[in-house]
């Protein structure tokens, strides 16, 4: 079974589209997926993976004002009958977009735990259009598109490094 948006996007695909989209700085792109996944359903799933791009791909503390942005989304959702808070979702997307961009803490976890997938040794247009197309780079070894395509770690740790907008030096970029 393949979960659906409400304008029948593939969950996973819109998931990937936006935090590739945070990681290049492509706002249109990134809200327009977080939003998507939000209206149809996945709120708590929206929170979950914003706070998973503020620890994967940025720089800094970036993660506590995502949280403060996902309390104020609780607190106006509180005894609501229909969902509300979008502009938290909207606020949250727009600073993970600005803010500098560094991925050592998921080259840190990967290059410890998983070291069988990456080798080691050498990488030590209008938001209102509908549908969008789902990017080309969301298609990566984290996707069934991607897999099926025979994409792989490798390519996706160099891919999304390159990709990083605005980009904070780190302290793995040399393996890279």
């Amino acid at each position: 079974m393949i979960l659906r948006t409400k304008s029948g996007y593939d969950f996973f695909e819109c998931s990937s589209a936006m935090q590739k989209a945070i990681r290049r700085a492509d706002v249109r792109v990134a809200g327009f997926f977080a939003l998507e996944l939000w209206s149809s359903g996945y709120r708590d799933y929206v929170w979950k993976r914003l706070f998973t791009i503020s620890a994967e791909d940025c720089y800094g503390l970036i993660t506590a004002e995502v949280e403060a942005l996902w309390q104020g989304h609780e607190l106006v959702n509180k005894g609501a009958k229909e969902p509300k808070g979008r502009i938290f979702v909207s606020k949250a997307v727009l600073l993970l977009c600005d803010c500098r961009k560094c991925r050592d803490a998921d080259h840190l976890q990967n290059f410890i735990y998983d070291r069988q997938d990456v080798d080691v040794e050498r990488w030590i247009e209008d938001v209102r259009a509908v549908p969008l197309p789902v990017p080309d780079y969301t298609f990566d070894v984290h996707t069934r598109k991607g897999k099926k395509m025979g994409r792989t770690k490798e390519e996706f740790f160099r891919d999304e490094f390159d990709a990083l907008q605005p980009r904070q030096p780190g302290l793995f970029d040399g393996l890279v």
